[in-house]
């Protein structure tokens, strides 16, 4: 690689991306290189009118090209109903169950104070200003690792004194799973998150 200075940059830059390993990155620039100009003009086309139209909702903090985002000015929607997630693309993959239909809140990530994030770098502030007026339900997805844990506990002391319901999702054998094969802890959730058929 290092008689191809400009390629070497380009597999570095595409490593730094998330879930994009080195094997990865290398088969990407190939393609990128060697696709018709098109395709790769495309690409960064693509990138920098993402970059220059989206940005973060002023209520929410989810992305969206219009301000408020489409979730949070849809009528239909449950406004009393709020889910908590930690990043703008958790919203996504959220909607994807089409089994939400309240508005939502992203934090801007998970307090982690062994990497110096505290809730004063999250958006937990305008999180208790939208919970004190009118929300009756906040249900906290974070992710189930230690800092979204901890993230969950913070929040529900913080929220409960504002008369709001706190819910976490439940968690448990994702579909297709063995019980053989389910760790203890998340075969103890499915067990304690379980519901009535």
């Amino acid at each position: 690689m290092t008689s191809l200075p400009a390629l070497a940059r380009l597999v570095a830059a595409l490593e730094r991306l998330p879930g994009i390993g080195p094997k990865s990155a290398r088969r990407i620039a190939h393609f990128l290189l060697t696709a018709p100009p098109d395709a790769s003009e495309g690409l960064s086309a693509a990138i920098f009118e993402a970059r220059e139209r989206t940005r973060s909702c002023s209520v929410c903090h989810a992305l969206t090209e219009q301000d408020p985002c489409a979730f949070c000015v849809d009528p239909a929607r449950d406004g009393a109903l709020l889910a908590v997630v930690e990043e703008p693309f958790d919203v996504e993959v959220l909607e994807r169950t089409r089994e939400f239909r309240g508005r939502y809140h992203v934090l801007g990530g998970a307090l982690a104070p062994l990497r110096g994030i505290g809730p004063d770098d999250l958006h937990v502030a305008s999180l208790l200003e939208r919970a004190a007026s009118g929300v009756a339900e906040v249900v906290l997805a974070t992710n189930p690792n230690v800092e979204g844990e901890a993230t969950a506990l913070y929040l529900a002391r913080r929220l409960k004194p504002l008369g709001v319901r706190v819910t976490r999702i439940a968690f448990g054998l994702p579909v297709g799973a063995a019980i053989e094969f389910a760790d203890e802890v998340t075969l103890g959730r499915s067990l304690s998150g379980r519901r009535e058929v």
